[in-house]
């Protein structure tokens, strides 16, 4: 690995946490992003920075990136002086944002164009689990480039799964983060209901936890809300953005979704009287005022920290397949 140069495109909540631990590894990293107080300390520790997207491609051997959105993406792939720009055959681009499947196909056409290798490859799990390496990661791309990069993978994450051609990470990824979504709002109207009946709060914490109606969620999610912080890391924007991506790949094929589109409300509202940039676990906020009450217990983290230490990443093989 350490002969390997990586460059890595985007240093926000969660790419600022993959990236670092690309460096704890003695990786040759190089970084880039528009805001340079995020690129500053990565330079501190030992990373090179590149004045442009297309320089970082042309210094290194695999290029990641991990954007707000598919707009976002496509300009830093397609600028005059963008990914594309540099890229040359043998390297390879992973797509790490949570994006449009379409989208990341359309991109890797023009990457392969260029005779280098392109693979989807979002996480899930929490920017907690991005810090610690034990985020799990979704990649999308022939078996081949999944085999070329799953060193990489395994020290950006701990449980990775080939999901099959290049943009299928991308449509599980939502899907995942529809659920994600469902259970937060289950959540906040479960905990308002609870306080309003006036149940201890950490004693419904716990029951939750330990009950069938238990869930990652509930276990990250509701206690950054009993808290009060509500800091997941999380926006309700993004919320908006990812959720939106699954309700389109629904009606693109005709399924009569109900829940989808009642998510979507709910935090479009949540985003007009609170912003689009609050914190997604802040959405029980509607329920606390419509009720005349505050959904707080005792002893809860204002943010996740990952206690479990970090393991080597390794393959997730699905029930039924196999590596041959």
């Amino acid at each position: 690995m350490k002969d390997l140069s990586i460059g890595f495109i985007g240093l926000g909540n969660v790419g600022a946490q993959l990236a670092g631990n690309l460096l704890r590894h003695g990786v040759d990293l190089t970084v880039r992003d528009v805001d340079p107080t995020r690129v500053a300390p990565f330079v501190e520790r030992g990373a090179k920075e590149a004045a442009s997207p297309r320089e970082l491609a042309e210094r290194v051997d695999i290029i990641i990136t991990c954007l707000p959105s598919p707009a976002i993406c496509a300009h830093v792939m397609e600028a005059p002086d963008g990914v594309l720009a540099g890229l040359a055959p043998g390297k390879i681009w992973l797509e790490m944002s949570t994006t449009d499947a379409a989208e990341a196909r359309r991109l890797a056409e023009r990457v392969e164009e260029r005779g280098a290798l392109a693979l989807d490859c979002p996480v899930s799990g929490g920017c907690h689990r991005a810090a610690s390496g034990n985020i799990s990661i979704f990649a999308g791309g022939s078996r081949a480039a999944f085999e070329r990069v799953l060193p990489v993978l395994a020290i950006l994450g701990q449980r990775i799964l080939h999901t099959g051609p290049l943009g299928s990470a991308s449509m599980l990824k939502v899907l995942t983060n529809f659920l994600c979504t469902v259970h937060l709002v289950a959540l906040a109207e479960a905990l308002t209901v609870a306080k309003v009946l006036g149940l201890d709060l950490n004693t419904t914490y716990e029951g939750i936890r330990i009950s069938s109606g238990n869930s990652f969620v509930h276990e990250t999610e509701s206690q950054v809300i009993l808290n009060g912080s509500r800091d997941i890391n999380f926006t309700m924007d993004l919320v908006l953005k990812d959720v939106g991506l699954f309700d389109a790949l629904a009606k693109a094929r005709g399924v009569p979704l109900e829940l989808s589109p009642l998510v979507l409300g709910i935090f479009a509202d949540g985003a007009r009287r609170y912003g689009a940039r609050e914190f997604s676990p802040n959405i029980i906020r509607r329920l606390e005022e419509a009720c005349g009450v505050r959904v707080l217990g005792e002893g809860f983290p204002a943010q996740m920290v990952d206690d479990e230490p970090k393991v080597p990443g390794y393959e997730v093989v699905p029930r039924g397949r196999s590596l041959s």
